[in-house]
């Protein structure tokens, strides 16, 4: 068995594909072959002896205070997005947006191509759709959920300045607590650091090269796998999730929302897109009037007037003008003769004179200038 699990160890690793395994995922991949069924201790041990792995010390750089899990399974998420080379340089770039339970270390994932608001408002619909409203969500001070006040003075400050997604999680009633270190939220960092080791393993196994791919693998083996792996039991029975209320338009909350002011022909503009008002939702108090624009994920428009949300409709983009270049006839050139030049300036010596006789015409004139003629004329 030694000899076997050494041999095939070394085997991979000369051929790229386990050359960044460790011990504890060789393990588990050599379980899967027929008598070989050992610990990672004992199989550190002998990669350690062949000389096909180093030990390495252990370094505890800060020492930060431990925290008890949460007790009951969905009381607390722990929610963040990885920035890493997932498909090693095989494709374009994607995010890693993450939510894991901290009473069970459930995980909920799903890679994107941008770390954007409407990407983590869609995660957070997916997992409430999932499993529904958790007690609290536990995230970092990005921008995303964190914004820098307003002046109290400004028109659209309200009492409490939200974020898109904080304005969101208050609407499901939903608690926010920032995180003011790394450390704080341990739990998603260390599962991040797992993910960048194994899920980029697996993907590689698999070639996958684009999104699509990138997510049916996650979906269907990495977090079924991860949840039979490392998941737990929380130390009380039941489930802290709360189911949406009937009367909470989910789609209407998981939106951007912005004010904007409705024109004088019932329409409103909004990142360079004008949308109008269907003529039959039209009354009459619209015109000028205050309103909150709501751009859903699915890319509809809507606008919140009073007690209404009324559609919008997109108006068709203004064709470009076409402007035709000036043609020159044929044999004229750009430069000017000699008689031409003296023609004009005759003309423009003409215009002079004639702006001069007429202006000495004038009955209101300056005495100095009416003295000055008189005298040229009487000499």
């Amino acid at each position: 068995m030694k000899q076997r699990a050494v041999e095939l160890y070394r085997r991979k690793k000369q051929a790229k594909l386990w050359h960044d395994y460790g011990p504890t995922l060789a393990v588990e991949e050599l379980a899967e072959q027929p008598g070989i069924a050992i610990s990672r201790e004992t199989l550190r041990q002998w990669l350690m002896e062949a000389k096909l792995w180093r030990a390495r010390r252990a370094r505890v750089e800060q020492a930060h205070v431990w925290r008890a899990r949460r007790a009951r399974y969905g009381e607390l998420v722990q929610w963040d997005t990885s920035e890493h080379d997932w498909l090693e340089g095989r494709g374009e770039k994607l995010y890693l947006i993450a939510m894991i339970d901290d009473a069970t270390s459930r995980l909920t994932a799903g890679f994107v191509g941008h770390d954007s608001t409407e990407e983590n408002l869609r995660q957070l619909g997916c997992y409430v759709k999932q499993h529904g409203r958790p007690v609290a969500v536990y995230t970092d001070k990005a921008s995303l959920f964190q914004i820098a006040p307003r002046a109290s003075h400004h028109r659209d400050a309200p009492e409490q300045q939200l974020t898109q997604i904080g304005r969101a999680l208050q609407e499901l009633n939903i608690e926010w607590i920032a995180a003011h270190s790394p450390q704080a939220k341990g739990r998603i960092e260390r599962a991040f650091q797992t993910a960048q080791d194994r899920l980029v393993k697996g993907l590689r196994q698999v070639g996958a090269k684009d999104l699509p791919t990138a997510n049916a693998y996650l979906q269907q083996v990495f977090v079924p796998l991860w949840n039979r792996r490392f998941r737990r039991e929380p130390q009380l029975a039941g489930d802290a999730h709360r189911a949406v209320l009937p009367e909470t338009n989910l789609d209407s909350v998981l939106s951007i929302r912005q004010s904007r002011t409705v024109g004088q022909d019932h329409t409103v503009r909004w990142q360079g897109v004008t949308c109008r008002i269907e003529r039959k939702q039209i009354r009459g108090a619209m015109r000028g009037a205050r309103v909150q624009l709501e751009r859903r994920l699915d890319g509809s428009t809507w606008m919140h007037w009073r007690k209404r949300v009324l559609a919008l409709e997109l108006c068709p983009a203004p064709s470009p003008r076409h402007v035709e270049p000036p043609v020159l006839q044929q044999g004229a050139t750009g430069a000017r003769s000699a008689e031409e030049k003296a023609r004009a300036r005759q003309r423009l010596l003409d215009a002079r004179r004639r702006w001069r006789e007429n202006y000495n015409h004038l009955p209101h004139r300056p005495l100095w200038q009416a003295i000055r003629n008189s005298r040229a004329q009487g000499s």
